[in-house]
């Protein structure tokens, strides 16, 4: 099957990225993959050596990086603020009706994850949108501009 990559509609500008990072510390890591070498594996250990209190979301496993695992968004008993997604386009709109229904803060779909409709009915529900970006990558551009000036 080929899916094809949409192009973000939108997204929030750099400001802002920075702003999220800043204001918010609980991230939900929807679709980590217990192997230490997969992509959302390492942005999650990342995470955890930042700072952020980091919520591996899977529904296969237990246990991940010394979390408790959860199998969705629901299953959380605190708040998320920010939900980071790790699966196909395809599969990200059910996420975000389950970040709307938890309250979730900020729907973050990482590096060639891109749903426009997903996103619209996030920000119409009230939540900030970032798509195809890294928040890795963008947490370590952060502390480099805070270290540089």
């Amino acid at each position: 099957m080929n899916i094809q990559c949409e192009v973000p509609a939108c997204n929030v500008p750099e400001k802002e990225i920075r702003a999220v990072l800043k204001n918010h510390t609980t991230v939900a890591v929807v679709g980590i993959s217990h192997k230490p070498e997969r992509d959302s594996h390492k942005v999650a250990a990342y995470l955890l050596g930042a700072g952020y209190r980091m919520v591996p979301v899977h529904p296969l496993q237990k246990e991940i990086l010394g979390q408790t695992v959860y199998p969705d968004l629901a299953a959380v008993p605190f708040p998320i603020e920010i939900v980071n997604i790790f699966r196909r386009p395809d599969m990200v709109e059910p996420i975000v009706d389950q970040a709307i229904a938890v309250n979730a803060r900020v729907v973050w779909m990482q590096v060639g994850v891109v749903n426009n409709k997903a996103a619209r009915k996030a920000e119409a529900a009230g939540l900030r949108v970032i798509m195809n970006r890294c928040i890795k990558t963008e947490h370590m551009k952060m502390v480099a501009q805070a270290m540089s000036g």
